[in-house]
């Protein structure tokens, strides 16, 4: 499954980015988040990998990102890995003029176990309506910041 996702932020590009790549922020848009890890590499660089853990409900989930591309502020691109889950995201930041950010968000998810699979299948629109929800939180922090 394979979906894109924009939104414009009412904040110039490089105060976008600087929001964006500070791990401490996470839990500002993503309050579901409980924590995040650093697990090897260079942090922050591709090829770095880090444990980020989340309460979805009363069930927790652990993943590992995988930083594959950092050319900010144009783009930062990760993998997310979970149990049956692979997914790649592409974020892509471009200014619109001096003060504001198109951010556009491309997300591929993989569902490698069978009960994943048939999870993807029937709850295909949960996954872009999540996406949505960080990048409408995120745009909101920034804003305000």
């Amino acid at each position: 499954m394979k979906y894109e996702l924009d939104i414009i932020i009412n904040k110039p590009v490089d105060e976008v980015v600087a929001l964006f790549d500070n791990p401490d922020n996470l839990k500002e848009w993503q309050p579901e988040l409980v924590s995040f890890e650093h697990v090897s590499g260079e942090e922050g660089q591709p090829g770095a990998k880090s444990k980020l853990v989340y309460l979805m409900g009363k069930r927790k989930c652990e993943m590992i990102e995988t930083i594959e591309t950092r050319n900010l502020p144009q783009e930062f691109t990760g993998t997310y890995e979970t149990n049956g889950v692979f997914n790649r995201v592409e974020n892509h930041f471009k200014a619109v003029g001096s003060d504001q950010t198109h951010w556009s968000s491309i997300n591929e998810f993989q569902f490698t176990s069978f009960g994943m699979k048939l999870m993807g299948f029937f709850m295909k629109k949960a996954f872009p309506k999540q996406t949505k929800c960080y990048m409408q939180q995120f745009k909101d922090f920034a804003e305000k910041e």
